[in-house]
């Protein structure tokens, strides 16, 4: 305690304006409270008589779907200066008067959350959490980087990892249970867009991939989610960002990720870093934003690492951590005063949250040990003279025998002791209907991205055209079987090589599918069935058109049926390549990796097709069985030349004629049944279904299909412990 009091003292003389922290009232320098109609004077709490002092009291009402915040007289409040220091962005005149959203209240007890090897010292990644969040309000988890924020976040909303434990109690309308679907949305810290759709499209095709209902109602509900995000100005703009296409900025593409979930008219909106990558205009934007969009009645949770001055007025309550541990909850004008009671008062003319983190950030004690020597024009690097470690306890034990964790404590009874209204299940979109408008999605997308879908038709044509050249002029003689075998063998083996230049679209559409299943607005076999369907017509775009290229410049048998199957066989190989790459993009999110994989299971492939050497020659293990068994080449290059040789002849000298069989038997080992090169496109046609197949397990699992549920168990079986 002696080293706490001297630390606390050391800080304190340190900041020549701080208070007294035996008062509950700091200094009267404060620059970011101000009272309506004064915004260039500087106020302090003396200074804002007309101010009400309110508490929330929270009635649930008998059979109905809300519950009532009323105000009785209890502690300060940041209503007002809320209401009316921020004007909000004017809207259009056709704008609608903003829907009344029922919200849901949240309470956490006890929370505590580890995750194994999370910590170096400690597995307690969140350590006896108590909080509550209220409808209409904006409640901040705020911390420095690795303090357990977002893992406090991602527990209230049932997001965490399958290796993360839960104890403790988590209360939704005085209830422990689980949030339903359509109750509540999440938006991660980074997701994905799709930038070659407007914003308005987006938002209205994740609209039909929610609940049903009928299409007029989908438009409106677009529109809502439009103007309650300040998107008017950008609802017809394409999103962009990729494929050259010049994009939203950083703060409206955040905006339109959180419009994404408010399409589901959830009641309850947790947000992972909100600001995140947002300059200070934008990030001033986007809070006002959320401000409104909490008074229509939504309930705000979200995390936040620090922010602006003018940003943190807008705060309601604020729960503060670091290592896991809980500082502070209460509202924001209350932090101020603890951290005055604790002895660490907010200097002058600085933001409060950079103070905050400043207090309880470990990481400042090595900027103190490179600044010990150092001196600006003020003098010594006095700012930052305080040990963390020694702030941080001290904060924590003020907080836990100050009046605001009894506060906390109480308020979390009163919210638990009687259940409210059960939080209602929104129906989901049929299969059918999804798979529809990911598929006509998907085509809309294809049509669009030239560099992702166009490009690659063109590459293709050119490869065509010059394996097409090289091998072009054999003419149907004996002496040409050897050089017609090695012209197919390399138009089948480098059309599938070139189809690594697809990646980066299936990597882009694995993690579009990610971030739609993690709101369940999405499933992996949907999925893979609408991007089977969307991709169809693509490829088979560049199967006729590449084979057509190759068919006539090499000059092979001028038949309609044969060119036809050598179509069919070429877009199998394609259709199994596509399938291949979405397996290592479901198993990879490197796309290093994935290519990587990919080019390496092709030069096996093409070692182990029979064209090196006859199969039947291949070394057993490992060659034959079972590379040359899996090898997609194998089957469309013995199908090709089935197709080209089977039931044809060959003139050797001016009286002898043998069959295509004999002539080709040598060089490549096919079969002698007419019928085998149907086979062969059959088998083509399973490995299409089985890399699929694989795809929806890799899916299934490795992204974490059942993350929520397993989560959900494990956290009910913590819970009855």
């Amino acid at each position: 305690m002696e080293e706490i009091q001297s630390q606390s003292d050391n800080y304190r003389s340190s900041s020549s304006s701080a208070s007294s922290p035996v008062s509950r009232v700091p200094s009267s320098n404060f620059f970011y409270l101000r009272k309506p109609g004064s915004l260039r004077q500087p106020i302090s709490f003396e200074d804002s008589p007309d101010w009400e002092e309110t508490d929330v009291d929270v009635r649930m009402e008998e059979g109905g779907d809300s519950i009532n915040v009323a105000t009785t007289p209890a502690s300060p409040s940041l209503s007002k200066l809320n209401s009316c220091s921020l004007p909000s962005p004017p809207l259009p005149e056709s704008t609608a008067v903003a829907r009344k959203v029922n919200g849901a209240y949240i309470a956490w007890k006890d929370l505590t959350i580890t995750i194994k090897g999370k910590r170096k010292y400690s597995d307690k990644v969140v350590k006896s959490s108590n909080g509550y969040a209220l409808p209409g309000t904006m409640t901040v988890i705020m911390g420095p980087a690795k303090s357990g924020k977002t893992t406090l976040l991602r527990a209230i909303g049932g997001r965490l990892d399958r290796s993360a434990k839960i104890y403790g109690e988590v209360f939704v309308n005085g209830a422990k249970s689980r949030m339903p679907y359509g109750s509540y949305g999440f938006v991660e810290k980074e997701t994905t867009l799709i930038g070659s759709l407007t914003v308005r499209e987006f938002l209205f095709y994740s609209a039909l991939l929610q609940p049903p209902g009928f299409f007029f109602r989908k438009k409106n509900v677009v529109e809502e989610a439009i103007h309650a995000m300040s998107l008017s100005d950008y609802a017809n703009k394409l999103i962009g960002g990729h494929c050259y296409m010049k994009g939203l900025p950083n703060g409206e593409r955040r905006r339109v990720s959180i419009a994404r979930e408010l399409v589901m008219r959830p009641q309850i909106l947790f947000i992972d870093e909100p600001l995140y990558h947002l300059d200070s205009v934008s990030a001033l934007l986007m809070m006002v934003t959320l401000k409104k969009l909490a008074s229509t009645g939504y309930t705000l949770v979200f995390s936040i690492n620090q922010s602006s001055t003018e940003v943190f007025g807008l705060f309601d309550r604020i729960c503060l951590l670091s290592n896991g541990n809980t500082l502070f909850f209460g509202e924001t004008l209350a932090c101020l005063q603890h951290f005055a009671n604790a002895g660490f008062p907010c200097p002058i003319m600085q933001s409060p949250s950079d103070h905050f983190l400043r207090a309880v950030n470990t990481d400042f004690d090595r900027i103190i040990a490179m600044c010990k020597t150092w001196q600006d024009d003020q003098g010594e690097f006095s700012s930052v003279n305080m040990d963390t470690a020694v702030a941080i306890r001290t904060l924590e034990a003020t907080y836990k025998s100050s009046a605001d964790a009894a506060a906390v404590e109480t308020m979390i009874l009163r919210l638990t002791d009687k259940e409210g209204p059960s939080l209602k299940r929104k129906g989901k979109a049929s299969n059918l209907t999804r798979i529809a408008v990911l598929t006509w999605r998907s085509l809309l997308v294809m049509s669009r991205e030239w560099k992702y879908y166009w490009l690659r038709l063109i590459l293709y044509m050119l490869l065509a055209v010059c394996i097409g050249t090289v091998f072009s002029g054999l003419g149907h003689s004996l002496s040409s079987v050897v050089t017609r075998v090695a012209a197919i063998f390399v138009f089948v083996s480098f059309t599938s090589l070139l189809s690594v230049a697809g990646v980066p679209a299936l990597m882009r559409e694995v993690k579009i599918y990610t971030s739609e299943e993690s709101n369940y607005h999405s499933g992996a076999f949907v999925f893979l069935l609408g991007q089977l369907l969307s991709s169809i017509p693509f490829l088979f775009l560049v199967s006729i058109s590449s084979s057509l290229i190759f068919y006539f410049l090499v000059g092979l048998r001028d038949e309609f049926s044969l060119l036809m199957y050598f179509v069919l066989n070429f877009f199998m190989c394609l259709l199994v390549n596509e399938g291949l790459i979405l397996v290592m993009a479901s198993l990879w999110r490197n796309i290093f990796w994935i290519v990587l994989t990919l080019v390496s299971a092709h030069v096996l492939m093409m070692l182990s097709a029979g064209y090196f050497r006859i199969r039947n020659a291949l070394p057993g293990p490992v060659w034959t069985y079972p590379l040359s068994y899996i090898a997609f080449h194998t089957y469309s290059i013995q199908g090709l030349l089935e197709n080209e040789y089977l039931e044809s002849t060959l003139a050797v000298g001016e009286v002898r004629n043998i069959t295509g069989y004999q002539a080709i038997h040598s060089a490549y080992d096919i079969s002698s049944n007419t019928h085998s090169k149907w086979k062969n496109l059959l088998v083509l046609f399973l490995m299409v279904l089985a890399y699929r197949v694989l795809a929806l397990v890799l899916l299934h699992f490795h992204v974490g299909k059942f993350t929520s549920l397993r989560k959900f168990f494990c956290c009910n079986r913590h819970l009855k412990d």
